[in-house]
């Protein structure tokens, strides 16, 4: 097979017509392997919730698009160190899925564990919702404070 200018020029090899170890065969996988629980039953998928995170002088603040959630169906839990959102939306009922031209929106289970940068005072944790946006706000331990101690005398 003749070589082409370019292939003349930097010195490579076509491999146009010729097979190929590298080549890999790729199949759809129609039963893909889902993760089963300790008692052999396919464990639920969880989606992970999309989250912003940003400080001012004396909080951090995370914020999340919690739209279609009702606020039974949403948990927060706070350490010093860490912030775990949960929650679950629910599917429209009596809608099947033959009828749907696109469903991209994401129904059921969800979480998401963020480490933060600081660490914060969990007692006075705000965690408001408006129109589907959640806000927590986390006031960050101020640890150039300093407090008198008073000293008994036994």
């Amino acid at each position: 097979m003749k070589q082409s200018f370019f292939e003349r020029l930097t010195g490579t090899i076509s491999l146009k017509g010729r097979s190929s170890d590298l080549e890999e065969d790729v199949t759809i996988e129609k039963n893909p392997i889902r993760p089963l629980n300790q008692w052999g039953e396919e464990e639920a998928t969880e989606g992970e919730l999309a989250v912003d995170v940003y400080q001012t002088n004396d909080s951090i603040v995370i914020q999340a698009m919690v739209a279609g959630v009702s606020s039974e169906d949403l948990s927060v839990s706070v350490t010093r160190e860490m912030v775990t959102i949960k929650g679950k939306r629910e599917a429209p009922k009596g809608i099947s899925t033959e009828n749907y031209f696109f469903q991209e929106l994401y129904w059921g289970a969800f979480s998401r564990t963020i480490l933060l940068p600081t660490e914060v005072e969990t007692e006075n944790v705000e965690a408001t919702e408006k129109h589907g946006l959640l806000s927590i706000k986390l006031p960050k331990i101020d640890k150039d404070r300093k407090q008198a101690v008073k000293i008994k005398s036994l």
